[in-house]
């Protein structure tokens, strides 16, 4: 049986979607429990998605960066049987 590779360590390309999905997510909710004035952030995040995917770079690789997050891909352990 093969196994699904396991991911060791973050970097910017595995953090930019988890942040985005977050804050898609709390938008979301608070749209539904507050106002839909919240669904702004939710086109926010869609067009940092887009530039990112479009040229590699948005608003959050920068804060990132100077977190120390490292910028290359994250490695994967594969094994093969």
């Amino acid at each position: 049986m093969r196994q699904l590779p396991r991911h060791h360590g973050w970097s910017i390309a595995r953090v930019v979607p988890l942040l985005a999905g977050t804050f898609v997510l709390i938008s979301a909710l608070a749209a539904a429990a507050f106002s839909a004035w919240w669904l702004i952030l939710t086109g926010f995040v869609g067009a940092n998605l887009l530039l990112y995917s479009a040229v590699g770079w948005c608003p959050a690789t920068l804060l990132l960066a100077r977190l120390g997050v490292p910028a290359g891909p994250a490695t994967c352990a594969t094994s093969r049987t």
